[in-house]
């Protein structure tokens, strides 16, 4: 009896459309970004104040550190919510947290891990069928 419902279960959750757990990330990918990239522009001489302390990027000054990570964080979740470049998009995404990983924060790791985690699925699976990127294919698809 447990068995048998537990694989009824587990076949109603595997019934879930790729697409919408792919959509659901995406719109959290959204969320973390541009909180981010929100509020270093809400405060931008704090936030180059931060990048010249507790930021330091290698070989960026903090000024073009700080335009670089906050266009990336509300570029990149931008066009991954619209999903439109999307793998390019959570690419470049991935390089942030790298940066952010190995450079600013290395002992970080398990705040860090989730982001690369969902961005992974982004990059290697693409944003599914509910996105810009897949309307787009559909459309320039050559015909039969």
């Amino acid at each position: 009896m447990i068995t048998r419902t537990v694989t009824q279960f587990t076949a109603l959750l595997e019934r879930i459309p790729h697409s919408f757990v792919r959509l659901v990330i995406r719109v959290a990918v959204f969320v973390i970004f541009w909180r981010a990239g929100s509020v270093k522009l809400d405060d931008w001489a704090g936030t180059v104040s931060l990048f010249e302390s507790e930021y330091q990027v290698p070989l960026l000054s903090p000024e073009l550190a700080a335009m670089l990570g906050t266009a990336v964080e509300l570029g990149g979740s931008a066009l991954v919510l619209l999903g439109l470049g999307t793998r390019f998009a959570a690419l470049a995404l991935m390089g942030l947290v790298a940066v952010i990983q190995f450079a600013v924060y290395p002992m970080d790791w398990p705040h860090h891990l989730p982001w690369a985690a969902m961005l992974l699925v982004l990059v290697s699976r693409g944003p599914g069928k509910v996105s810009l990127d897949h309307l787009i294919a559909r459309r320039f698809a050559p015909g039969p």
